[in-house]
């Protein structure tokens, strides 16, 4: 069978990724280079965070801006777990060894040379430095102010330093010119921050105040379940996809070079400039504050909720976080309509705790998003005809339908799948993320629902269609149904 998932490079998402270079980064940064086919990297930047900054290298002594910072590590520091400005490139050596045959899977992946062209070290020296333009803040820049009209996504895996440093470069050479008020609108409407918490003050202190209608998607409670404390917050039911009984044989181990290099519990590796890192020897992972662990047991990739909202696998939530996706959700802020966050209002029901869970509208993927990149591990090693890829469903009535309250209504979907794989199909309602539920009967290839008789006009409730194959890694994509009440209650 030819390969038949290539696709034209026009319309696809720009982004530009800034890291701290964490453990938890560079897992991140693992698997994130096995999406690149689905969007446009135009920029790998090396950034600080509350947590790791290079000093600069005079001495001088530095005191974190963050509570929790200096808690831990107390008030008198230089430099903190810096890992250098290497390891991209590291890595990039060995996606340059499987990339041959990545492409036989999707001819849209990168190539190493490529993505090793828009590494750049942004602003490093100390949590939070903003004063200099680096080589990442002008990269930055240029791409929020130049003429191609697509957005830019910019990822904070640590800080919002660097990308505040480039806002401050535009603000400064700009805004003593007439054209400046259409230049910070374009900007404003250009760029998405997508940032994992505030590991420095800049979004605070700078970002917000003086750019507030640049979109923020603030990632503050969900991305837990995908860092450290996974264990006492990712349901039981979903563990076993993070464990090392999965993640060793389907993900690590004999899937080519550059997934070796994947950190896991107890695999002896050792980062560089991290001394306080221990994950690796396996006699200090038993009993820990987060939890007992064994070999090859997933240890954190904290960011990659950051890119997975990228990844379009049907569910349509690009553009309106508050719709739910693989990189959770979230709802627009009472004090800034340009501001979504994450927390209690954004909470799904959790059917294993029987409670609102704030992480649940991201651990409700865990295991189709696992299987997922176990999928794409093999296609560091396998031929096309010998791995998994995923199915694409369709809803034959459309993906937006107008009903009345009371009213019942069929939709009925089907699948292409490029291996000739059967598709199995499931339909539920994601009530949180529209207005509530309704009745729902999911049959083989559609689903009977009826619409609440009380539903008021304007109404919204979503649906969702899944459609898995029965390959290995089974894998699931979705279809989002909106049903609009424009006839509501007499």
């Amino acid at each position: 069978m030819g390969n038949n998932l290539a696709q034209s490079q026009s319309g696809k998402l720009r982004t530009v990724v800034t890291t701290d270079g964490e453990i938890d980064d560079v897992d991140t940064f693992l698997r994130y280079l096995l999406y690149t086919n689905e969007f446009d990297t135009e920029g790998l930047i090396y950034s600080s965070s509350m947590w790791h900054w290079k000093g600069d290298e005079k001495g001088t002594k530095f005191t974190s801006e963050m509570e929790m910072t200096r808690n831990i590590y107390g008030e008198d520091l230089t430099n903190l777990r810096w890992p250098g400005t290497n390891w991209i490139q590291e890595l990039l050596t060995e996606y340059k060894k499987v990339h041959p045959n990545l492409l036989l899977h999707d001819t849209n992946y990168p190539s190493s040379e490529e993505l090793l062209a828009v590494v750049k070290v942004g602003n490093i020296d100390f949590e939070g430095e903003m004063e200099q333009r680096t080589e990442g803040s002008e990269l930055i820049a240029q791409k929020l102010l130049d003429d191609d009209p697509r957005e830019i996504f910019l990822q904070a895996w640590g800080g919002t330093n660097t990308i505040a440093r480039a806002l401050k470069s535009i603000e400064e050479d700009h805004s003593k010119t007439k054209n400046w008020k259409d230049i910070k609108e374009k900007v404003s409407r250009k760029a998405i921050i997508y940032t994992i918490m505030d590991q420095d003050a800049t979004y605070k202190n700078y970002i917000g105040p003086n750019w507030p209608e640049i979109r923020v998607f603030y990632n503050a409670n969900q991305f837990w379940c995908f860092a450290y404390p996974w264990k006492k917050v990712v349901p039981k039911s979903q563990q076993p996809y993070l464990e090392g009984s999965f993640m060793g044989p389907n993900i690590i181990n004999n899937h080519g070079p550059l997934l070796k290099k994947y950190y896991a519990y107890g695999d002896g590796q050792k980062q560089e400039g991290d001394p306080n890192h221990f994950e690796g020897d396996i006699s200090k992972i038993a009993n820990t504050d987060r939890g007992s662990f064994s070999k090859y047991d997933f240890i954190s990739e904290g960011d990659s909720p950051a890119f997975l909202h990228l990844v379009d696998v049907g569910l349509d939530n690009y553009s309106d976080p508050s719709r739910g996706g693989w990189s959770g959700r979230f709802v627009q802020s009472e004090e800034n309509p340009f501001k979504y966050e994450d927390g209690k209002a954004s909470a799904d029901f959790n059917p294993e705790s029987g409670e609102m869970d704030p992480r649940y509208p991201q651990t409700r993927w865990i295991k189709a998003m696992q299987l997922d990149f176990a999928a794409r591990a093999d296609w560091c090693v396998k031929p096309f005809d010998e791995a998994n890829h995923p199915p694409k469903i369709r809803i034959s009535e459309g993906n937006t339908l107008s009903v009345k309250a009371g009213e019942e209504l069929t939709i009925h979907f089907s699948a292409s799948d490029p291996d000739d794989h059967k598709v199995a199909f499931s339909a539920w309602c994601y009530a949180e993320a529209g207005d509530g539920a309704v009745q729902i009967e999911s049959q083989e290839a559609s689903a009977k629902i009826k619409i609440p008789a009380n539903a008021e006009q304007g109404a919204k409730y979503h649906i969702i269609v899944e459609g898995t194959d029965t390959g290995f890694p089974a894998l699931t994509r979705y279809q989002r149904v909106i049903l609009e009440v424009t006839s509501g209650k007499d």
